[in-house]
Order: C-alpha cells, then structure tokens, then sequence
C-alpha cells in the first residue's frame, strides 16, 4: 500500500508553505517588496489549504496513531506535542505579522517577521518529520480520535 493522499497532500501544502515564507524572507531583504507580498500572500494560502485539510480529515476521519515501535511511542508523542504547540505559536504568529504587513504596520512587521518565518519553516521540517514517522517509516497505525491519537488513550 502507498502512502494515503490526504495527509500527503497536506504535506506538500505545509512545504510549499514554508519555502515560500524562505523566499519571501530573501525578497524583503532585497527590497523586492511587491514580489515579497505575493509570495507571502501565496505562502499563506498554501498553509490555509493545509490547514483545512488537516482540520477537515481530523473531523471526519480522525487521526492516525503511531505504529512505531512501543520503546519509541514516548518520544514521537513528546515530539508532536513539540510540533503541535509549534505550528500553533507560528500561526498566531504568522496572522499577527501578515495582519501589520496589511496595515503598514512595517516596524511590527519587520521586528516578527523574521522570527516568524524561522518558527515557521521549523514547523514545515517538523510536519515533515511527524509524516514520515506515521506514514513512511512506519505503516500508519489506527485511524482514531485525536485525542486518542496523541496521547493513546
């Protein structure tokens, strides 16, 4: 069996993301504004994608549990808790900056920024990383509520 689509596509979604926000990041520095808000706006559109996805096979299907071996459970969980309070952070994060961008608020924008796109191309490296140990890796385990998912139970 290959690896399922909806959490590959969503995958790629979140990648594409962060390249994007890499690029968007080298335009501004080189005072290529309107290209830099065009790849910024196009970086977000790729991680709203994502995000409805995410949300929407988490709704209807549930999450895929971790059928890596038992000995390994502990620091896969701890690891996506890691990437869960990450991605989260970078998105409040990423709203805030994109929002002062929008409003001309260049001092804000400048100052969040660049740790925002640092936060959030970990967060792509580290959704890359939970995807590959749950579908790659290790043959995806149960498909179950998330709660259950995350913390096997």
């Amino acid at each position: 069996m290959g690896v399922p689509f909806l959490p590959t596509l969503s995958t790629f979604l979140i990648v594409l993301s962060g390249i994007l926000v890499a690029i968007g990041w080298k335009l501004a520095r080189a005072r290529k504004l309107d290209a830099h808000k065009k790849t910024m706006i196009a970086a977000t559109i790729s991680a709203v994608l994502f995000l409805i996805i995410y949300l929407s096979r988490t709704i209807l299907f549930g999450n895929t549990a971790f059928a890596g071996p038992e000995n390994a459970k502990i620091y896969y969980t701890v690891f996506l808790i890691f990437h869960i309070i990450l991605a989260t952070t970078s998105a409040v994060f990423g709203a805030i900056v994109i929002r002062a961008g929008f409003k001309e608020r260049l001092k804000r924008h400048r100052k969040l920024g660049p740790v925002t796109a640092i936060m959030w191309m970990f967060t792509a490296i580290t959704g890359v990383a939970v995807y590959l140990l749950l579908y790659v890796i290790y043959k995806g385990g149960e498909t179950t509520s998330m709660i259950k998912a995350i913390l096997g139970f």
